[in-house]
């Protein structure tokens, strides 16, 4: 089976010739070059043969052309935090307006990453993802902690930056679309409890979601709905419009195989990317992808960890999981088989 095929299949809950299987990561060393970016993920992609490539760039890339300042720190998982935010005050609200990805600082970067990929032969059959972040998820990094008390003080405000953010994020994803990739992976911040009541969730992030998913629908041939954090809504997540849901089922419920009987299509997970990807064994991953196929069958499931790998995760650990599924593996430089 080619990679599209062999996805296709597990969305359609078919059988398959193996099961297919995933990782992704930030490459905080050069992701603020699209040039940088594009390479780094193809050499990673080319070393382990996924079955599909995700495109994982800065995580301040939505919120610069709105005053955020993107921190010069790293974190554990690659990503840097907002320095300073750009809603400090209830009305700065007021300031976030639709942009065009085309030409607005930090989107046009993303997309010429896109055009930088140039669908090398490297990228052989597999399909192509953008990442891109739910619109209350961008407010959260706009604002910070002051998101929840305006939410609850000055909801108009919000909304209507909300529906400025996601007409900026339909915009991208078409724009996406129309150079080449084959969909997005839709990362959810805020469908947590740890991040929301069910009602704020409900009220300010779902309809945007859904606005934002209806756009890429019949176009997109894989959106992967990834749940982001622990104690998820995952039945409104469950009930998004998408191909794939991916979430911590190692951390959090449900399980890979409670979640697989809630969605209309693949799930995507069954590995632990921090205590077992990054501090395990060669052979507890190994295991832990061997589990992930029995609690499914193998049918309906793409093995991938929870969210984006730390960026100290050993080689050795993700060759092992890509050898116990039968998948294609080249050798990298200095680092022994």
């Amino acid at each position: 089976m080619s990679r599209r095929e062999r996805l296709q299949a597990a969305i359609d809950r078919a059988p398959v010739d193996r099961v297919p299987y995933a990782f992704w990561r930030h490459f905080p060393a050069v992701d603020r070059s699209p040039a940088g970016l594009a390479q780094a993920t193809l050499r990673f992609h080319d070393h382990y043969g996924c079955d599909f490539l995700t495109i994982t760039p800065r995580a301040g890339y939505p919120v610069q052309a709105w005053g955020c300042v993107e921190s010069d720190e790293v974190l554990p998982d690659g990503h840097r935090p907002c320095a300073g935010h750009g809603v400090r005050h209830a009305p700065d609200w007021n300031r976030i307006r639709a942009l065009d990805p085309a030409s607005a600082d930090g989107y046009v970067e993303q997309l010429e990453t896109i055009i930088r990929l140039g669908f090398d032969r490297r990228i052989g059959d597999a399909p192509v993802l953008l990442t891109v972040f739910s619109p209350l998820s961008i407010a959260r990094t706009l604002a910070g902690d002051r998101l929840a008390t305006d939410l609850c003080e000055h909801p108009d405000l919000v909304v209507g930056a909300l529906e400025a953010i996601a007409d900026t994020q339909a915009r991208l994803a078409e724009l996406a679309l129309a150079e080449g990739v084959a969909g997005i992976f839709y990362a959810i911040q805020t469908a947590s409890r740890s991040a929301h009541a069910e009602e704020v969730y409900a009220r300010f992030g779902e309809p945007h979601d859904r606005r934002v998913l209806a756009a890429v629908r019949g176009r997109s041939t894989l959106t992967i709905v990834h749940g982001h954090g622990d104690a998820l809504m995952f039945d409104r997540l469950a009930a998004l419009p998408g191909h794939a849901w991916n979430w911590d089922d190692r951390l959090t419920r449900p399980t890979l195989a409670e979640g697989r009987t809630a969605v209309p299509g693949a799930v995507v997970g069954g590995l632990n990317q921090w205590g077992t990807l990054r501090d395990g064994t060669p052979e507890a991953a190994a295991a832990e992808a061997e589990d992930a196929v029995a609690q499914t069958g193998g049918v309906g499931l793409v093995v991938a960890p929870g969210c984006v790998l730390p960026t100290n995760t050993p080689d050795a650990t993700l060759a092992a999981v890509v050898k116990a599924l039968g998948g294609p593996l080249k050798p990298l430089p200095g680092v022994q088989p």
